[in-house]
């Protein structure tokens, strides 16, 4: 009894705690990164190089907070506005700090990023700075685009002041050099500390070798920058990554493909179940990146609670291991619906009419391939040796897990119908 109080009290401290330093949180939390993408647009010249950035306004001045004043007030965050919305501090663009020294935003873009070349970082100069409401965009997908992103005033006239998380923030920035740069690498400082920075989708492109660029993919904050060496190969390489960590970081792939590999009656069987879901998903990976399907959230939810089914699935087929089970046709189908989950992840960092689209498009999937045969491999190696052993043994390791993978996805089967009909509703 007196171990189980003192196991209460523990409890009871450890949560008021966890509620002391939520309350105590900085300041920077409360940022919403609504935009989750950093493109830049990397143009040559003979004398240097100049970069067109594009990022959301959060990454900037999250962190960047001042100090309380006397009245217990936070001094807010350069070119923002502090504002109290029903108890919680919200940050708000101050557009007319914005128009009177753009130079000064442009400046915190050019110190946190950088150009390297042979280990020196390269001194820049901001040439252009422009501000804008995330909805109202100008379109930045092409150099041209990027150029034409850059004219006008610091803010849109007539446009209303937004929420920090709703802007995003457009600078030219010129790095001199003293000729033609072959290799260079891009990287970034800036560490906000706000939640889903770790997830920024980061797009280089790479105009050096003419007018269609390589486009290098990568995730996060940039603290290992991207290495430019004008190569196709190490382009494409960056979206293969990308495919393969989406698939392996995917919790629910990752459950399909395992179940559906310890499921298969023979090396044959499992060979016909992996290539239709291959072609399966590799078809509405395509068609739904290029919007050939249902649009919309609803849509979303139903493929997502489709997977979830999926799982349950292929794990009962695992345990109950029928001969007509999960065949080609049947695999082919699910592959379907996993294909316009890749689809989504893809749409976020290209768009139609993406420089090289269709390398990108083929070494995303080629990566989604490359992290499918991994999980392959290793199951199928697993089960193998289990059956060598012992087929009993082999039997009772399927239903160790497979079972864990029906209970897993039968949960989220159940969250995923509620969003679907919540979204319905609505």
């Amino acid at each position: 009894m007196i171990a189980s109080r003192r196991v209460h009290r523990v409890a009871a401290v450890a949560a008021i705690c966890a509620v002391l330093l939520a309350l105590g949180a900085p300041v920077g939390a409360h940022f919403l990164l609504n935009t989750d993408f950093r493109i830049v647009h990397v143009e040559h010249g003979d004398d240097g190089l100049r970069l067109f950035i594009r990022l959301p306004m959060p990454l900037l001045v999250a962190g960047r907070v001042g100090p309380a004043r006397d009245d217990g007030a936070v001094e807010p965050a350069p070119y923002t506005i502090n504002r109290d919305e029903a108890g919680r501090l919200m940050h708000t663009l101050d557009v007319d700090a914005l128009r009177d020294d753009p130079q000064g935003l442009g400046r915190l873009v050019g110190d946190g990023h950088y150009i390297e070349i042979d280990g020196r970082r390269l001194a820049y100069r901001v040439e252009a700075v422009r501000a804008h409401p995330a909805k109202t965009q100008p379109r930045f997908s092409t150099l041209e685009e990027a150029r034409a992103a850059m004219e006008g005033p610091p803010y849109p006239a007539g446009a209303a002041a937004g929420y920090i998380g709703d802007t995003v923030v457009d600078v030219a920035l010129f790095y001199a050099t003293d000729g033609p740069v072959d290799v260079y690498a891009f990287g970034s400082t800036l560490r906000p500390g706000i939640e889903g920075a770790g997830d920024l989708a980061n797009m280089v492109l790479d105009y050096g070798g003419g007018e269609a660029p390589n486009i290098y993919r990568a995730v996060g904050l940039l603290e290992d920058p991207i290495v430019v060496d004008r190569s196709a190969l190490s382009a494409a390489a960056g979206f293969i990554q990308q495919g393969m960590i989406h698939i392996l970081g995917g919790i629910d792939h990752v459950l399909f493909v395992l179940c559906l590999t310890i499921g298969a009656l023979g090396l044959g069987n499992l060979l016909w179940r992996v290539t239709g879901f291959t072609l399966g998903h590799t078809v509405t990976l395509i068609a739904g990146f290029h919007g050939y399907g249902p649009q919309g959230d609803w849509f979303i939810a139903v493929v997502e609670a489709a997977i979830a089914l999926s799982i349950v699935y292929a794990g009962a087929m695992a345990v109950m291991r029928r001969p007509g089970a999960a065949t080609f046709v049947v695999t082919a189908l699910i592959g379907l619906l996993h294909g316009f989950g890749f689809s989504y992840v893809l749409n976020r960092i290209l768009q139609l009419d993406s420089p090289n689209l269709w390398v990108s498009l083929l070494s995303f999937n080629i990566g989604v391939e490359i992290g499918q045969v991994l999980i392959v491999l290793a199951a199928w190696t697993a089960i193998v040796l289990l059956t060598r052993l012992s087929p009993r043994a082999a039997r009772y390791g399927r239903i160790a897990v497979a079972v864990p993978c029906i209970a897993v996805a039968a949960w989220w089967t159940g969250e995923r119908v509620k969003t679907v009909f919540e979204q319905a509703l609505t």
